[in-house]
């Protein structure tokens, strides 16, 4: 039996030691990702207040607890537009919306909320309207109206205190609109309507087991139909 030198047995190891390195145990290789990514582009493109005039509009979102924003900006303020002066008479913001949040479950799933405000007869800046949607579920190009509303005072006598003074009823802290917790004590009362365009983009949500909507021939998610029209 040939006899081997230690000479021989030492590049041996350190070349076993070196392979053994780039070994991945076959549980780690097969792992997949552990979160999803929803990335939301768009803006606050316009609103209906037939009585008012010269307004802006603050947005934010409300997730729940295992969602985290990643880039982007979670909430932001337009600027103040007067009315088109054609027969549609709508407020133009077109107001760009773009943020990345992170997650391990859709539960929580991103509302946004919208804050609209505007000048009294005095010239106080007044809330002329509240409203919230969750940002759509499935990827694509997505349109939404939403119903605005005010909160109203519980009498006349502080209506008018309200009103002469500059003072109106409003929320302390707007992202209470996307919750339901004391909403049924709140007296409100509807008024305008505000529509954003989203571009939503999903990544990992399917290898996590969530299916997001329908793949066209080419394994890419295809456009939303219309509203309306049967599927």
């Amino acid at each position: 039996m040939p006899s081997v030198s230690r000479a021989t047995l030492a590049p041996l190891s350190n070349r076993a030691r070196n392979l053994g390195s780039f070994l991945v145990p076959p549980a780690m290789a097969a792992a997949g990702p552990s979160v999803f990514l929803l990335m939301v582009n768009g803006q606050v493109e316009s609103a209906q207040f037939p009585e008012y005039d010269d307004l802006y509009c603050k947005y934010c979102f409300v997730y729940g607890q295992d969602w985290a924003p990643t880039a982007g900006l979670e909430e932001g303020i337009s600027q103040i537009t007067s009315k088109s002066q054609d027969m549609r008479q709508a407020l133009v913001w077109n107001f760009p919306i773009d943020v990345t949040f992170k997650s391990t479950n859709p539960y929580g799933w991103p509302q946004i909320v919208l804050s609209v405000y505007g000048p009294d007869v005095f010239g106080n800046d007044v809330v002329r309207g509240y409203g919230a949607v969750h940002v759509p579920f499935s990827p694509g190009r997505h349109k939404r109206t939403i119903p605005m509303f005010v909160p109203e005072s519980t009498s006349r006598l502080q209506k008018f205190t309200s009103w002469f003074m500059g003072r109106r009823p409003e929320y302390t802290d707007p992202k209470v609109v996307a919750q339901g917790e004391g909403r049924e004590v709140t007296r409100v009362r509807s008024q305008g309507f505000v529509t954003l365009l989203f571009n939503v983009v999903t990544k990992d949500m399917r290898k996590l087991g969530y299916d997001t909507g329908p793949l066209d021939t080419r394994g890419v998610l295809g456009p939303s139909p219309p509203q309306g029209l049967p599927l």
